[in-house]
């Protein structure tokens, strides 16, 4: 009997044994299979990249989740984008990717805000592969010790000035080359109706402040911005006497009404829409915006003979011209992001095919069709001219199925054969301030150029922003 017994409970043990590790292995298997399904997130702060408007910014994140399997909160400020960007990183506002300009990722790398990446770019099979991102761009955005905070967003072309070549040809004008040159061109642009309306209402130049008058500085054989040497000594060349001779070109263009008159502020909307509302003749703006601006009117009409076209600056004495490269735009990660690996792919997915698709043409179905592998823009697509962030990607490899707009691949080579990067540093804004209250005034003539340049150069060897 007490064999029996002993054997019944044996078997009753191993009975519960068999359950216990039945329930262990479900359990495990329930959350193996659980992490295997858990959701990817993504939470990125971006400007320009997105929607154009909240309502297609929700079908941009939605495209995107479609093509990644992530899920994304992507916050998009509808403006004061830097004050946004700085105040959250200043909160500890927690982002996986930010979307910066060259000049905001120097401030945040000086103040230890951002993840180094040279890592994961080196083992990414994407990031890594020079015809996807040539390796002479990655120097653009190298720090000390070889060190990279940021992805590429899209290839940056750079800024030129850009005129009316319907009114160059309806008032028979050569294209300038110099400062006088520029002057003649300005000036028939004023004075002999080009718009045809009979008024007398008509810019021969406008800019969004300062922004880019590097075209014109060219004559002078000086940057706006910084210029470091050897020795790391900082100097800023707009602030020195070679500058003098533009601003007072620019005052004499000012006094006689060839520069709009509110060129101090304007922002670049203003100065686009009186370039798109033939109130001005040239602005000075990026390579990119020559085929926006022929795209948005010829939409518009279809038989207008608007036509934007790309020019090179003024001849310096020794024959060169000066434009700027423009800023790299990057991504980068911050070191609080809760999903730094999820933020890699993003980054891999965004110089795809698939990416540069979504960054250029936009959400299928909203801004183009595919059928049977054969684009198609809509109406909205059309509006929207192909750039939903990224215009132009960096990838080597990827053909717009489309095409680039119409003037734009003139104007890149006028940027790439006569260009180089303007350095930022995060003195940056606080010296732009400085430079701009003074040019200001000796470009409307409040002051006289000399005496402007050498209250600014002071001001700035005082402030401790430049060294000579």
């Amino acid at each position: 009997m007490k064999q029996k017994k002993s054997l019944k409970l044996l078997v009753l043990f191993m009975v519960i044994i068999s359950l216990f590790i039945s329930a262990c292995s479900s359990n495990e298997t329930s959350t193996d299979k659980k992490d295997d399904k858990e959701e990817k997130t993504l939470r990125i702060l971006s400007s320009v990249v997105g929607g154009k408007t909240p309502e297609e910014n929700d079908l941009f994140i939605k495209e995107i989740e479609r093509l990644t399997g992530i899920k994304v909160d992507l916050v998009k400020p509808p403006a004061d984008y830097s004050q946004k960007l700085m105040a959250s990183i200043s909160s500890g506002e927690k982002f996986d990717l930010l979307l910066l300009t060259k000049n905001q990722m120097d401030i945040l790398v000086d103040q230890g805000v951002l993840t180094e990446l040279n890592d994961k770019i080196d083992t990414s099979k994407v990031l890594a592969d020079s015809t996807v991102i040539p390796t002479d761009e990655w120097e653009l955005i190298t720090y000390d010790e070889g060190k990279i905070y940021g992805v590429f967003n899209k290839f940056e072309g750079g800024t030129l000035p850009i005129v009316r070549q319907d009114w160059m040809e309806k008032l028979n004008l050569e294209a300038p080359k110099t400062l006088d040159d520029y002057y003649n061109v300005f000036k028939a642009f004023k004075e002999q109706d080009p718009d045809g309306n009979g008024k007398d209402d008509t810019y021969g130049l406008s800019t969004a402040g300062l922004y880019d008058i590097q075209g014109f500085l060219s004559a002078a054989g000086v940057k706006y911005r910084y210029v470091i040497d050897e020795d790391g000594n900082r100097t800023i060349p707009i602030s020195t006497d070679a500058a003098v001779p533009v601003f007072e070109w620019f005052a004499n263009l000012y006094e006689e009404g060839l520069l709009d008159p509110n060129f101090a502020t304007n922002d670049s909307g203003k100065m686009r829409e009186l370039f798109l509302t033939d109130r001005v003749g040239v602005v000075t703006y990026w390579d990119a915006w020559v085929g926006l601006f022929n795209n948005i009117r010829q939409t518009e009409d279809p038989n207008t003979t608007f036509e934007a076209k790309g020019i090179t600056g003024a001849e310096g004495k020794d024959g060169k011209i000066m434009l700027r490269r423009g800023d790299p735009s990057v991504w980068a990660i911050p070191v609080n992001a809760e999903h730094p690996d999820v933020a890699m792919e993003f980054l891999e997915f965004w110089h795809s095919e698939e990416g540069n698709i979504l960054s250029t043409l936009g959400i299928l179905d909203h801004d183009y069709t595919l059928t049977d592998g054969k684009y198609e823009l809509t109406d909205v697509g059309k509006e929207h001219s192909m750039d939903h962030g990224s215009p132009i990607p960096n990838n080597t490899n990827f053909e717009n199925p489309f095409g680039l707009l119409p003037g734009v691949e003139d104007a890149q080579e006028l940027i790439l054969a006569n260009s180089s990067l303007e350095v930022s540093t995060a003195d940056w804004p606080q010296a732009e301030k400085i430079i701009q209250n003074y040019a200001f005034k000796a470009m409307t003539g409040e002051m006289p150029a000399k005496e402007a340049v050498e209250k600014m150069h002071k001001e700035l060897m005082d402030a401790g922003l430049i060294d000579k």
